[in-house]
């Protein structure tokens, strides 16, 4: 399995759509809690369903069960607690979900190649690295790429 992770923050419609269709995307699992956000018009959920179908082939799922929770995010934001206390917020929160269990009983059929979408432009510092690592670390032959 493919598995590209991508966020949409810093990036213009064409750089972003142009690396869907590059890296041959077929689903994209938006891991984002608010995907109505108007950081960038082109992500929130309706238009970014649209384009990603009418411009790259994709499909659009939004699955915020994989994202964190209001309170982990906004005390990393409002520096109410560090990035290191933030990963294991997460990670906790990841196990009691049961998330990787899901996430693997619902896409490891999936042949196509998939990516995991949030807000933030870097992967460094953000919930979609950490859980496209969780992923790779249950799934051996996952290909881990961050576009």
């Amino acid at each position: 399995m493919f598995l590209y992770t991508i966020g949409f923050t810093k990036k213009s419609a064409e750089q972003f759509f142009t690396r869907i269709k590059y890296y041959n995307i077929k689903l994209l699992i938006d891991i984002r809690l608010n995907n109505n956000t108007q950081l960038a018009g082109f992500s929130k959920k309706n238009d970014l369903k649209y384009f990603l179908d009418k411009i790259c082939g994709c499909q659009y799922e939004h699955c915020p069960e994989y994202a964190p929770t209001r309170e982990i995010l906004s005390g990393y934001k409002h520096k109410k607690i560090t990035w290191h206390e933030y990963e294991q917020e997460y990670t906790r929160l990841m196990q009691e979900r049961d998330a990787i269990k899901n996430f693997i009983s619902r896409f490891d059929s999936i042949s196509e190649t998939i990516c995991l979408l949030c807000a933030e432009p870097k992967p460094d510092k953000c919930h979609r690295r950490l859980f496209a690592e969780m992923i790779a670390a249950k799934i051996p032959d996952v290909i881990l790429t961050h576009i």
